[in-house]
């Protein structure tokens, strides 16, 4: 599984989550603890907004502790959102366009986990995206297909229902296949304004997601491990949960899955 950490609230500089920390998410990429590997050497990447509307983009196939390059950016860049991932790979080959976080126009998603038979759910999923998000699609990871399918579910204008309405969609893609459901799902997603988390699996054994405030008042750091010792700083969010953090704070809301979404499951499977 891959780990991750995002932030929105007042600017700092990536290294205060990148790289300063006893458990930086560079120091996860080779000794993470929450994990089912302890390495996460199959490239990384960082999304970061600032004064334009669309995100910075940084990605290589590199393990993330060996890419000088990333380590000076972070010293370098301050921003007041921003999503970073380093990448155990479980769908898709070890490429630049198979690391997170994924971009499209302003919004960038990363994901933790994967879906069970996505070779033989993927024909399919990519049958109902429209023209434009089919010829978006650069790489082969379940994660970015799961991006696109949200796009076209109303991403930009709820986010969370889009993302619900994805995971159903692929669960019940499943079941007319003859297939036993099983997606692990801990993402983050924003347009640079807010940032969502959303922390669900098919079988309740969601990868871990924690949440804590830093930096000035009324910011939030989302983390797949701490990033520090001090864990009575850090909240566990629940499984089957979604997180939003905006100018009013951090919510937590109850997240699950539609049971109704066959709209296009036939179309899809034609």
């Amino acid at each position: 599984m891959c780990r991750w950490a995002a932030y929105r609230g007042e600017p700092l500089y990536l290294e205060d989550i990148v790289s300063s920390p006893a458990h930086s998410l560079i120091t996860q990429s080779h000794s993470a603890t929450e994990a089912k590997t302890a390495t996460n050497g199959d490239g990384f990447g960082i999304a970061w907004y600032g004064e334009r509307e669309t995100p910075g983009l940084y990605r290589d196939v590199l393990p993330a502790w060996s890419d000088c390059n990333l380590r000076s950016l972070a010293r370098q860049i301050r921003s007041p959102l921003f999503l970073a991932h380093v990448r155990a790979a479980t769908s898709g080959s070890t490429r630049r366009d198979n690391c997170h976080p994924f971009v499209h126009g302003r919004w960038s998603f990363m994901h933790n986990g994967q879906v069970d038979n996505f070779e033989k759910l993927r024909r399919p999923i990519e049958n109902l995206l429209p023209d434009h998000l089919y010829a978006a699609r650069k790489g082969t990871t379940d994660s970015e297909l799961i991006f696109l399918l949200a796009l076209h579910f109303g991403l930009e204008s709820e986010p969370l229902v889009a993302l619900r309405e994805a995971i159903s969609f692929i669960e019940r893609l499943a079941e007319h296949y003859g297939l036993v459901p099983d997606v692990r799902f801990t993402s983050a997603v924003s347009d640079g304004q807010r940032l969502f988390a959303v922390r669900y699996a098919t079988t309740n054994h969601a990868p871990t997601l924690y949440a804590a405030p830093m930096g000035a008042a009324g910011g939030y750091c989302l983390v797949s491990e701490p990033l520090d010792d001090d864990r009575a700083n850090w909240v566990g969010i629940p499984d089957g949960s979604a997180v939003v953090i905006g100018p009013e704070g951090l919510d937590v809301h109850v997240f699950g899955p539609e049971t109704e979404a066959n709209d296009g499951i036939q179309r899809a499977a034609k």
